[in-house]
């Protein structure tokens, strides 16, 4: 199961994000999304946890729970396809 993880704070590792998960379980990634520009973290990314037992329980554990300072948004990846389209202004 992929899980988005937001509202994280800018110093969250991958590292950090897999040692909160593998508490719950098998941990197959963890990634932090940075910027492609600045290579800065954008505050959020995604896990991956091939049993779906454990990452309902790493959900329901971690979302709100602090990490770094910060309260953490969990829950289940929405695909790309389910999101609503953004507009980019035109200028």
């Amino acid at each position: 199961m992929k899980i988005y993880v937001g509202n994280l704070a800018f110093g969250v590792t991958d590292t950090d994000l897999n040692t909160a998960f593998a508490a719950f379980g098998n941990v197959e990634s963890a990634a932090i999304i940075a910027d492609k520009f600045s290579g800065e973290s954008k505050g959020f990314g995604f896990v991956e946890m091939p049993n779906n037992s454990e990452a309902d329980a790493a959900m329901k554990a971690l979302n709100g729970s602090g990490l770094k300072g910060r309260n953490m948004k969990v829950n289940q990846a929405q695909p790309k396809s389910d999101r609503p389209a953004q507009r980019r202004p035109r200028y």
